[in-house]
Parts: C-alpha cells; structure tokens; sequence
C-alpha cells in the first residue's frame, strides 16, 4: 500500500488520540484549576459568598480599618510562602496607621499538600494556647521555617510552639487530639463557597462593604499597593 493511502488513516487515529487526550485533560478538575478560566463577574459572585468578617476571624491589625485583606491560604503552598511575605510589606506600610487590616482564613489543598491540614491544625492549637498574638507569632514561623511542597518535618511543629513561648506539652495535647479539625474544614468548605480553587486566594473588603477579589493568587507588591492606593482614594 502506497504513504499516500496511508496517510489518511493515520491522520485520523493520530486526531481521534489528541481528541482523546484533550477530553481526559479537560476533565481533570483539580482545586488549583477548577475555575482558572472564570470571568471578572463570577469572581464578585463568587466573593459575595464569603463569610463576613467576624470577631472569630484571625485579624492583624485594626478590626475598623478602610480595607480588610481577606486570605485564603495554604502553609505548604510555596505562592502562599511569597505572599505571606508581600502581606507583612503590606501590613508594615498600611498596617499601622489602621488603613489595611489583615484576616487569615485557612485552605489547606490535600490534593497539593498533605501535610497542610495539619499544620493549619497546629496554628489553631497555638490560637487556642495563646490567643490571636500567638497564631499570627506561630504561622509567622511556621511560614519562615518551611521550604512549601510537605517539605516541614511534623517533628517542627511542636519545636515552633516552644519558640514562640508556648506550653509544648499542652500544644502536643491540643495537636493530637484533633480538635480543631472541623474548623479547618469549616474555613476549607467556606473557601470554597467564597471562589477560592486556588492558593492563596484574597478578597479584600472596603469599609462600605465592596468587595474587590485579588486576581493573580500572589501577585507581587507593587501590584497589590496600586489596588490597595486605587481603593482608600
């Protein structure tokens, strides 16, 4: 049989297994992906979902501020890494004459990251031995010491409590015992519900209750300080 005649046939089975191929890609839905491709309307949709800001949110700085950061975040997740540090910057400029405030909600994506649930865990126990100044101390470390990717040994977890001065043995009890678990799957499921796939995700909240959702996940500084100066105009 002449190349020419089989060139048709091949084309075709070469078609039917991009075709193929493509299907079983586009059905792969992960948290990272889900909604990559919403529209600017279904992100205020979606963020018109989020639970308001309460006096059980973790909050930096003033609860009264002109904007209120909403993140939801991941501690393995290394994006969530660099804007963790972004949102200091952010906090050390606008922070401190009660301009921004910052709320920290937890996402924790076990398809990514398995230890990142835990670990959420783990700075809830230091909420719950310290209060909102030992959460923002602990995560803080928490987020200094690891590399992101299920890279922090679990062994540093307890090792971080006792650094930012809290009561190991009563921090292993709160750890093992799991009881923070359902409220880190209450702030999961209200990612979720707020548009969050992805990590990290933040909506931020103006003081006449707009609500303007970060497109990008960790964009860098400069970008969030132009919407942050667009927004307190």
């Amino acid at each position: 049989m002449s190349m020419e005649k089989l060139s048709v046939p091949i084309a075709i089975v070469i078609a039917g297994g991009l075709i193929a191929g493509a299907l079983y890609y586009s059905n792969i839905k992960t948290p990272a992906n889900a909604v990559a491709d919403n529209t600017a309307n279904n992100a205020v949709n979606s963020a018109s979902e989020m639970a308001p800001v309460s006096s059980s949110d973790h909050i930096l700085g003033n609860p009264n501020a002109e904007l209120i950061i909403v993140e939801y975040s991941d501690t393995e997740c290394p994006y969530c890494k660099v804007f963790h540090n972004t949102m200091k910057r952010v906090m050390n400029e606008y922070g401190q004459d009660g301009k921004v405030a910052w709320v920290y909600r937890h996402f924790p994506i076990e398809q990514l990251h398995l230890k990142a649930r835990k670990e959420a865990e783990a700075t809830e126990c230091a909420y719950d031995l310290g209060g909102n100044e030992k959460f923002w101390e602990y995560i803080n470390a928490l987020y200094d010491l690891t590399n992101s990717n299920d890279s922090l040994d679990p062994a540093e977890l307890p090792k971080i409590a006792k650094t930012v001065g809290l009561d190991v043995e009563a921090f292993n009890a709160c750890l093992s015992s799991n009881k923070n678990a359902e409220k880190i799957e209450t702030s999961y499921q209200g990612a979720i519900k707020a548009g969050a796939r992805g990590t990290p995700h933040s909506i931020i909240v103006s003081k006449d209750g707009t609500l303007t959702p970060v497109d990008g996940g960790a964009i860098p500084y400069e970008n969030l300080k132009e919407i942050i100066d667009a927004l307190l105009k």
